[in-house]
């Protein structure tokens, strides 16, 4: 089992979070941590995304990595801040190759056929595939993972606790990413648990 598979079977759901203010990091890590989802994706899209991950990185519990992540430069200020494995939307050859030589858990991002290919040839087989829903949906992530028997997946984008655990039953499928957990604004830790916690229960139907 690869290092990136075992964090992706760590829960169902990895929370996918955009951080605003860097005094909501902790408070949000401890609420999701608490619910039953260690894994957590802080996107650098904000200025204080780096500040956040440092800060999450010493919540007890808590397995902190960096998503859009675009290139080699963001690779290297999320590992100096900390993270402990990367999420990117896409994949190029330079960031591939910067994120396998530095030994990082490395998820990088798929939409169709050619980007699989280009991350096999790179010795990776764990994707995330996105957008999920603005890309296909479940149907289209189906038909592409068809031909490739050894990749699996994390769908993010546009899913939904209604909708996960569809995505859940499908084979290829090992996590999804949810950005529905936190919602913007000064964080309520009791409402993040109690989501947390529903998300960290998710099955597939049946």
């Amino acid at each position: 089992m690869t290092a990136i598979e075992t964090l992706m079977l760590k829960a169902p759901v990895i929370p996918v979070l955009v951080i605003e203010d860097a005094a909501h990091a902790v408070p949000v890590a401890e609420a999701l941590v608490a619910g039953g989802l260690p894994v957590l994706e802080v996107t650098l899209r904000t200025p204080v995304a780096l500040a956040a991950i440092r800060a999450m990185k010493d919540v007890p519990g808590a397995i902190v990595g960096a998503g859009t992540v675009l290139g080699a430069g963001d690779l290297d200020r999320a590992l100096d801040a900390g993270a402990e494995f990367i999420v990117s939307p896409g994949l190029t050859p330079a960031l591939g190759a910067a994120a396998i030589a530095s030994g990082v858990p490395f998820l990088p991002g798929t939409a169709n056929a050619s980007d699989i290919m280009l991350g096999m040839e790179l010795g990776l087989t764990r994707f995330k595939f996105f957008p999920a829903e603005a890309n296909g949906g479940i149907a289209a992530l189906k038909a592409i993972a068809g031909p490739f028997g050894a990749a699996r997946f994390c769908p993010t984008g546009g899913i939904t606790a209604a909708s996960a655990p569809q995505w859940l039953a499908l084979e290829a499928v090992l996590c999804v990413g949810g950005s529905w957990l936190v919602p913007r604004g000064v964080p309520d830790r009791g409402a993040i648990t109690a989501a947390a916690r529903a998300a960290a229960a998710l099955k597939p139907p049946g």
